[in-house]
Parts: structure tokens; sequence; C-alpha cells
């Protein structure tokens, strides 16, 4: 009876430190800052901002024009840019 009682201690034991082990070291757990400063065009604004998965979306409107300008979230690097115009 000691014998079982002791080896379900040690599995307990064992897979509480595991799983303090998996979070600790997990990659996806640290968060790192960054500072980054978009320019835009003079007279240009920012109409409405989106994120979806691991993508940032901004509409901007430059001078009756809009654009929206797509951003990865990890990095803040631009990752696409798609633009309207009206048909003459």
């Amino acid at each position: 009876m000691m014998l079982i009682a002791g080896l379900t201690t040690a599995i307990g034991v064992g897979a509480l430190l595991i799983a303090i082990g998996y979070r600790l070291f997990r990659a996806d757990g640290s968060v790192q800052v960054t500072d980054v400063t978009a320019t835009l065009p003079k007279g240009a604004r920012i109409v409405s901002t989106a994120a979806v998965g691991d993508r940032l979306a901004v509409t901007v409107d430059i001078g009756g024009a809009t654009e929206i300008r797509t951003y990865d979230v990890k990095t803040l690097k631009a990752v696409g840019r798609l633009k309207f115009a009206n048909e003459p």
C-alpha cells in the first residue's frame, strides 16, 4: 500500500514539474516590446484599424483615396498595401 501511494505521489510531482518547465521554457510565452513609427503622407488620416490573427490592418484616407496597409503583428513590418481608386 505504501509503495502504491509513493508511486502515485512521485507521478503527480513529476507531472507538475513537467508542466512548470513547459510554461517557463516555451518560446511563445515571452513578450517582445517593439517601438515602431510608421509615417503617413501629409494630410493622411487613419480611418480604422483591425487585428486578425497575426496581421494588423490599418485603413488610411489619403486625400480622398482609401488605402489599406497590412502589417505583421510580431515584427510590425509592412506586409502589403491595397489601394482603392474611383473610376473616371
